[in-house]
C-alpha cells in the first residue's frame, strides 16, 4: 500500500466518524459544551478506533491516537471558534481543514519513519478507494458543506410546502447520478438532470426561492462533479 492509498483510507475513516457516527446531538453537545461535552469522549473513541482499523495494521496505534487527540482538542476549542465575530461563520472550515492538514501530516510522517506495511488490505486500487470516498462525500458531507456555505454566507430564506428533508433527499440523489454519469463519460446526462430539476420543481415568479435553489443546485452538482473530474484524473 502507498503513501497515498494509505491516506484515502484514514481521509475515509474520518468521514464516516464525523458525518456519519457522529449524530446531531453529539455535534449540538460538543459545539455548546467543547471540553465538557461527554459525548465528545465517544466521538473521539469513534475517530481513533476507525483510524486504527482503516490503518490495517498494529503498528499504527500511535498514528491513530495522535489523530484523535489532536481531533479531541480541536472539536473542543470549536466553541470559542464558533463564537468569534470574525471567524465564527467560517468554523465549520477551519475544523475541516484543521483535520485534513493533521490526518495528511501523521501519514506522511508514519509512512517515512515506520513505514506502511498492513497485515491484510482490501484488494482493491487507489482509483477504487477514491471512488468509495467521492460517493461518501456526495452523501452527508456535502449536505453539510452546502449548509455551511449558506450560512457564511447569510443566505437564508423560508420555504413553506416542502417534505421536510426533501431537499437534502434530491441533492444526494443528484450528486451520486452526476459522478456516476461524469465517471463513465456521459456528461451530456448531466445536463438533463439540471435541466429537469428546473423545469419541474421551480415556478419563474418565485425568484427568492429560486435564487436559493439555484445557489444550492450549483453547489451540489459543482461538488459531484469536481469529485468526478478528479477521480479521472487520478
Amino acid at each position: 500500500m502507498d503513501t497515498f492509498t494509505f491516506i484515502l483510507y484514514q481521509l475515509l475513516a474520518h468521514l464516516l466518524a464525523d458525518f456519519f457516527f457522529q449524530t446531531e446531538k453529539m455535534a449540538h453537545q460538543k459545539n455548546a459544551l467543547g471540553f465538557k461535552s461527554t459525548l465528545l469522549l465517544w466521538h473521539i473513541l469513534t475517530v481513533f478506533l476507525l483510524s486504527w482499523c482503516f490503518s490495517f495494521q498494529w503498528t499504527f496505534f500511535y498514528g491513530a491516537l495522535i489523530i484523535a487527540v489532536t481531533h479531541y482538542i480541536i472539536d473542543g476549542s470549536k466553541k470559542y471558534i464558533t463564537r468569534s465575530k470574525h471567524v465564527g461563520r467560517y468554523s465549520f472550515f477551519i475544523d475541516q481543514i484543521l483535520h485534513m492538514i493533521i490526518l495528511a501530516s501523521v501519514c506522511v510522517s508514519f509512512s517515512a519513519f515506520v513505514g506502511i506495511d498492513p497485515m491484510w488490505a482490501p484488494p482493491i486500487s487507489a482509483t477504487s478507494v477514491f471512488i468509495i470516498v467521492a460517493y461518501v462525500l456526495c452523501i452527508r458531507p456535502a449536505n453539510f458543506f452546502i449548509q455551511e456555505v449558506f450560512s457564511a454566507s447569510a443566505i437564508e430564506v423560508t420555504i413553506d410546502n416542502e417534505l421536510p428533508n426533501a431537499g437534502k433527499l434530491i441533492g444526494i440523489l443528484e450528486r451520486l447520478l452526476t459522478l456516476t454519469f461524469i465517471l463513465v463519460d456521459h456528461y451530456e446526462a448531466v445536463g438533463f438532470l439540471i435541466a429537469a430539476k428546473s423545469i419541474l420543481r421551480y415556478r419563474s415568479d418565485d425568484t427568492l426561492k429560486t435564487e436559493y435553489v439555484l445557489i444550492g443546485t450549483m453547489l451540489s452538482f459543482g461538488i459531484a462533479v469536481a469529485l468526478g473530474i478528479l477521480v479521472k484524473l487520478i
